[in-house]
């Protein structure tokens, strides 16, 4: 899986994500780790999600987490909390702002589709089609 897919599913699966019993704003940079490698942040304001691929130099909270253990968080298969006592992922800044995300996750993670397959669904059509273009391409 790229870097850009990843933050592309997320932004597909919880821009819409109900977030409204957030009354502050929260940023979170999440730097990722793994084939996915890269930085990007999830936003909450005014009860909507914002993710975007960039760094967030004002952030409450900065999380290192793998792509693996960040999918399975998102997808609500491995606790938050969990993933940080056990060293899964590293979180520095506000936790308790970090806790706010978790709340969000499981509030909304029954509606969602599950990231990992759909991304995986992604990759391997892409990787289809690349192969379909190649063997047209070595037929010349």
């Amino acid at each position: 899986m790229k870097y850009e897919e990843l933050v592309k599913s997320l932004k597909d699966n919880y821009e819409q994500a109900d977030a409204s019993m957030v009354k502050e704003h929260i940023a979170i940079q999440f730097n990722v780790t793994g084939e996915a490698a890269g930085a990007f942040y999830l936003e909450i304001a005014d009860g909507q999600i914002h993710i975007e691929p960039y760094e967030y130099y004002d952030r409450d909270v900065l999380v290192t987490v793998s792509e693996e253990n960040l999918i399975s968080i998102f997808e609500g298969k491995l606790d938050f909390v969990d993933a940080f006592n056990s060293g899964l992922l590293q979180a520095d800044g506000n936790l308790i702002k970090g806790l706010t995300l978790k709340e969000v996750i499981e509030k909304n993670s029954g509606e969602k589709k599950s990231l990992l397959s759909k991304v995986k669904s992604t990759a391997a059509k892409a990787k289809a089609a690349k192969k379909v273009v190649t063997k047209k391409t070595s037929k010349k």
